[in-house]
């Protein structure tokens, strides 16, 4: 990592602790030239393969941007999204492997969307599934209402 001030190669690091929630490191670092103080997060690389083979960096960004696409025009807060997001990330990092296939985030998603809002996931999940019917949306609320009468 290079000095952001006099890009220098070489710097000592000063602290190091563990944030969110374990997933990575941030790192205060001393310049060994200029003596100028710069922070780094390490994190461990999440690949996601998509359907058509290519593979990029996991980003809670584009899935809170997935999510919000379903929960428009309803009272869903932001932070929701936010922790939602985390709460996948954290499960399909739980996997213990470097890559994911974007099949498995699909199915990570739908879970905690129901929980926090019932209509955003019919809307995600009528994407997500390729419902082509009124008869499919009616199927997956007749098993949501199942599930909810499982949890009670």
């Amino acid at each position: 990592m290079y000095c952001p001030f006099c890009h220098n190669e070489q710097s000592r690091v000063i602290d190091s602790r563990v944030v969110d929630a374990g997933t990575a490191i941030r790192r205060r670092r001393e310049c060994t030239n200029c003596t100028g103080r710069f922070t780094t997060v390490e994190k461990a690389v999440l690949l996601v393969v998509k359907r058509n083979g290519i593979t990029e960096p996991f980003s809670r960004d584009k899935l809170i941007r997935g999510v919000r696409r379903a929960c428009q025009g309803r009272h869903v807060p932001d932070d929701a999204l936010k922790r939602l997001a985390q709460e996948v990330e954290e499960t399909v990092r739980s996997h213990g492997s470097s890559q994911v296939n974007a099949n498995d985030i699909g199915l990570a998603i739908l879970e905690p969307l129901r929980h926090l809002d019932e209509v955003a996931y019919l809307r995600f999940a009528s994407v997500y599934k390729s419902f082509e019917s009124a008869d499919d949306f009616e199927s997956e609320i007749r098993l949501m209402k199942r599930r909810d009468r499982a949890d009670s």
